[in-house]
């Protein structure tokens, strides 16, 4: 009831996973099939390994559920990023004299 009244959907997608662990790269990229994420959405792979062993790469198609975010959740991730971008602007420059270099 609660997923309704704030817009929660979810939905059944496909993703392209692709994971590394080599001494070039250590990553974990999924990537959704023919569907935008939003900010605020979350997403479940189901059948994903945890993990490759050292000096491997392995592609996959696997099966996701994208929780679609409603309107309150897009307006929590929205706001926290405004004051996250508000930090980078407490950059503080002191007047201070430098001393002398000898010539």
């Amino acid at each position: 009831m609660i997923d309704w009244l704030l817009g929660r959907r979810t939905v059944e997608i496909l993703c392209d996973l692709d994971l590394e662990q080599t001494g070039e790269s250590l990553h974990a990229y999924a990537i959704p099939v023919d569907i935008e994420v939003g900010p605020g959405d979350e997403l479940v792979m189901h059948g994903a390994p945890a993990g490759v062993p050292f000096g491997e790469r392995a592609t996959m198609r696997v099966r996701a559920t994208l929780r679609r975010a409603g309107w309150y959740d897009r307006s929590v991730v929205h706001l926290g990023a405004i004051f996250a971008l508000t930090e980078l602007y407490n950059v503080g420059f002191e007047d201070i004299e430098l001393p002398e270099v000898a010539r």
